[in-house]
This record gives C-alpha cells, sequence and structure tokens, in this order.
C-alpha cells in the first residue's frame, strides 16, 4: 500500500513540471500573444504601397522584425524574466535600428514604416492601429521614477523625426507632423506640428488617409504669407511719390 503510495506521488510530481510548461506554451502561443502580431503584419499592406507579396513583408521589414522581438521581451518581462528581454531588446535593436524597451505597452496593428532611428521608452504607452515613422522618439524628460514617458493614443500618426517628450496624453486620431516636438497634452482629432508643437488645427473637418502628411494645415504659414503680402504692398506705396492736390494744380500750371 505503501509502494502505490509513494508510486503516486512520484507521477503527479512528474507530470507537474511538464503540466507547467505546456500551460506556459499555451500562453505563449494564445490568440492574446498570435492576434497583436498577425494585425501587425495585416496592417502594412493596408498602409504600405510598397508592400507587395508576403514574402517581402516577413523578411524585409525590419518594422514588423522590431515589434516581433519586442512582444516576446515585453512577454517575459511581465513576468519577471531579467536580462534576457533586454538581450533581446539590444539585438532587435542592433539588427533593425529600432529601440523598443521590454516595459513599453505597444497596441495590435502598430505600423514602424522604415524604423530606423525610432526609440520608445520603458514606460510608453502606443495605442492600436498607430502609424511611426522613422526616427520617431517616445521619451522622457529627465531622471524621474515611474511614468515618465508618452502615451499615444489609437489612430495616431506621428510624423518622421517626431519627438513626443514626458509623461504626456497624446490623444487617439491625432497627426503630428514630420520634425515636431510635442511637450504638451493633445486633444482627439487635432494636428500639431513645429518646435515646439502646436495645436493648429483642433478638429479636422476632412478625415485624411494616414499617408496624405502633404495635406496637414499649417495655420503659421498662412500668417507669415499675408504679412509678405502687406509688407509688399507697403513697399510699393513707399516707391509711389505722394502727390498732394495743390502740387498737382501747379505741376499743370507750368506746363
Amino acid at each position: 500500500m505503501q509502494q502505490s503510495l509513494n508510486s503516486t506521488k512520484n507521477r503527479q510530481a512528474a507530470i507537474k513540471p511538464r503540466s507547467t510548461n505546456t500551460s506556459v506554451l499555451k500562453n505563449l502561443f494564445s490568440g492574446t500573444f498570435l492576434e497583436p502580431l498577425l494585425s501587425d503584419f495585416k496592417i502594412i499592406f493596408e498602409r504600405d504601397p510598397a508592400a507587395r507579396n508576403w514574402l517581402e513583408v516577413v523578411f524585409c521589414y525590419p518594422g514588423l522584425h522590431a515589434l516581433c522581438l519586442h512582444r516576446l521581451a515585453h512577454w517575459l518581462h511581465c513576468r519577471g524574466v531579467g536580462f534576457i528581454p533586454r538581450l533581446i531588446s539590444h539585438l532587435a535593436r542592433f539588427l533593425t535600428g529600432i529601440e523598443i524597451h521590454p516595459g513599453a505597452e505597444i497596441g495590435k496593428g502598430v505600423f514602424i514604416d522604415h524604423g530606423m532611428g525610432v526609440v520608445i521608452g520603458e514606460t510608453a504607452i502606443v495605442g492600436n492601429y498607430t502609424l511611426i515613422y522613422q526616427g520617431v522618439t517616445l521619451g522622457g524628460t529627465g531622471k524621474e521614477s515611474g511614468k515618465r514617458h508618452p502615451t499615444v493614443g489609437n489612430n495616431v500618426v506621428v510624423g518622421a523625426g517626431a519627438k513626443v517628450l514626458g509623461n504626456i496624453q497624446i490623444s487617439d486620431r491625432v497627426r503630428i507632423g514630420a520634425g515636431s516636438i510635442v511637450l504638451r497634452d493633445v486633444p482627439p482629432d487635432a494636428t500639431v506640428v513645429g518646435i515646439p508643437g502646436r495645436i493648429i488645427s483642433p478638429k479636422q473637418k476632412v478625415n485624411l488617409h494616414p499617408l496624405e502628411h502633404g495635406k496637414l494645415p499649417d495655420d503659421q504659414a498662412t500668417v507669415i504669407s499675408s504679412l509678405l503680402s502687406r509688407i509688399e504692398k507697403l513697399e510699393q506705396q513707399l516707391q509711389t511719390p505722394n502727390i498732394q492736390p495743390q502740387d498737382k494744380e501747379l505741376l499743370t500750371k507750368n506746363h
């Protein structure tokens, strides 16, 4: 009887690590892990006209590679694994030129186009279907602890070279122009351009395609254009001699 009990315990002890390993694999390859990857893959065909077939996307898109490695590193980071997530992040940076801290939260359907020089900090949060171009930084502004990186909403477009710094909120459907530096919260459906970033279009009257950067409004350029036209008019008035009515009578008498 005692031998049978001992054999039963040994079998249970042998089954426990196997069940633990299978549960880890199930969590790793479950829908919650694979769904964002499939969304990242599909969104490339919607937003990049150069994507012709799945082979090019799988093997030639560094943004997709960086996101795949980041999701693995983030999964390990959330489970308290040390060193390995940072090593994966460093490897992704070496292979793709894109640096994403394992602690950053990236939503599904995110597209990092070209991607060289993109930096996403530890406490940054990127919403679903966000479009990020090369040279973008989602960083902090100091050595403060806690949440120190931006939170980016859904369907946001961040133009090439833009910097979004600090613990700020970028709301849904915001468009950030190329080269802008954003240091303050941005309301939904707004357009931000300039250094520092200025909200030039609080509400978009027309829903523009994410790739149509050339149609971003620029109120400052409009103001400068009106000032230049005003200066030209003033210069023309200065060059034209002001002849008074009395002077005109003298001129006519002399002639």
